[in-house]
């Protein structure tokens, strides 16, 4: 889930080349001094403004060629095609490789662009039998054959996909999608209740089995979305529908992914403490803000948003509009419960299913003051490259900045932004 990119980084864009590249438009960012790059990234989203993305300045500032791409879906979820983000993703590809000097190109995937990034790579490599797997809700087409692969892959606070995004923020009390959000309501799964555990004026605390209820109603309530979805795509295709194409989609309390996470109903979002999100498994590296490194099991300084609750009630916020084949592609995912159930492979949208296609290197960095620290974690685990590095970079917000509200001190955790892209300047001199 993202929000307020262009806002927050909009300062930090110099003096970059505007480039088109057929549907989709980018920023080409060079050092301003020292010598000549041949190392080259592609910055990429789904749908977020990523040519003022602060990667493209940082990491041009420590001598790489930087392509600061906005897809042909940019600020436009309602219509998005995931699938075919990969060919916005081989322009970009294509132009690096003709530029003087460049020997290597690499992606950069942060949260959604995780999911972005590793689809194309797992097509380059492995061919378009990847996107065509029944398993897929949606399958690709012959247009994505023959992808140019990259060299490597670089993944910040990358989400396991959007459709589990959207799957954990579903909120699983709602009855009926055809009335009036509240209209058909399980109070018995209400997440704001405070006789569910639900703590107005703190942070919550939720029993296993209210867990285990909720995760698997919120699955249930997804698995429902994506069976009328696809009945109605069905229908299109006999001719026996009211459009030949595709129709609205409606979720209420279901959040808003351009307002950002405070919409949703993540149960973790309001209890830290629930096993398998926040913390990693075992010890791990972090990256302390003084720039050392120690290995450790790492809890997620994260602090629930107050707001999380009134937010979810808006129908500005707090619903989802799209498109059915938006959906299809994009947000949907099947699976039995939303912690540890999900079908990842069910979608192309999921950064966990296209890593165990993937053998270029890959770098895991996790922000740890956000909740996708386990989530990288077993992106990780399950990626199949040999070369592959994971690390916790400590009291860094999703965006790259410090978690002031996480300080127990003035300025603890200061040194985030250098923190990362030194490291990441580090691991790709290693290896390129």
């Amino acid at each position: 889930m993202l929000f307020g990119f262009t806002t927050a980084w909009a300062s930090a864009q110099s003096a970059p080349t505007f480039i088109s590249l057929g549907p989709a438009e980018a920023a080409l960012y060079k050092p301003d001094s020292g010598p000549a790059p041949h190392v080259a990234l592609v910055v990429i989203h789904r749908t977020a403004d990523f040519m003022r993305h602060p990667a493209c300045t940082q990491l041009a500032q420590r001598g790489f060629l930087m392509l600061c791409v906005n897809t042909r879906f940019t600020n436009n979820e309602e219509l998005v095609r995931f699938e075919d983000l990969a060919l916005d993703v081989k322009a970009a590809i294509t132009f690096l490789r003709k530029q003087p000097g460049i020997t290597k190109v690499l992606l950069f995937g942060h949260s959604g662009g995780g999911p972005t990034v590793s689809f194309y790579q797992a097509v380059a490599e492995n061919g378009i039998g990847y996107c065509t797997n029944p398993k897929r809700l949606v399958k690709c087409t012959d247009a994505l054959a023959n992808l140019p692969p990259a060299d490597g892959i670089v993944f910040a606070d990358s989400h396991p996909g959007n459709p589990v995004n959207v799957l954990r923020g579903l909120n699983p009390a709602v009855l009926d999608e055809h009335d009036p959000p509240d209209a058909g309501f399980d109070p018995a799964l209400d997440p704001f209740d405070p006789k569910n555990g639900y703590n107005p004026s703190g942070v919550s605390h939720y029993s296993a089995d209210f867990q285990r209820r909720y995760f698997a109603a919120q699955s249930k309530r997804m698995n429902g979305i994506i069976d009328r979805s696809l009945a109605k795509l069905q229908a299109m295709k006999n001719g026996t529908y009211g459009f030949p194409d595709d129709d609205i989609i409606v979720i209420p309390r279901g959040g808003n992914p351009g307002s950002g996470p405070g919409a949703a109903a993540g149960l973790f979002m309001l209890d830290p403490s629930i096993a398998g999100v926040m913390s990693t498994v075992r010890p791990e590296k972090l990256l302390r803000n003084d720039g050392s490194i120690v290995r450790q099991v790492v809890h997620s300084v994260y602090v629930p948003d107050p707001n999380l609750k009134a937010l979810h009630y808006t129908f500005d916020n707090g619903t989802k509009i799209l498109s059915i084949r938006s959906f299809l592609s994009a947000n949907a995912v099947r699976s039995t419960n939303a912690l540890d159930g999900i079908d990842d492979c069910s979608s192309n949208n999921s950064t966990t299913c296209a890593v165990q296609s993937i053998a270029v290197p890959e770098l895991f960095a996790a922000m740890g003051a956000h909740y996708f620290v386990r989530d990288v974690e077993h992106e990780y685990d399950v990626a199949a490259s040999k070369d592959k590095d994971y690390i916790v970079i400590e009291g860094s917000t999703h965006f790259f900045t410090p978690c002031t509200a996480c300080e127990t001190t003035p300025g603890q955790y200061a040194n985030v932004m250098k923190n990362l892209m030194d490291y990441i300047r580090d691991w790709i001199d290693k290896r390129y």
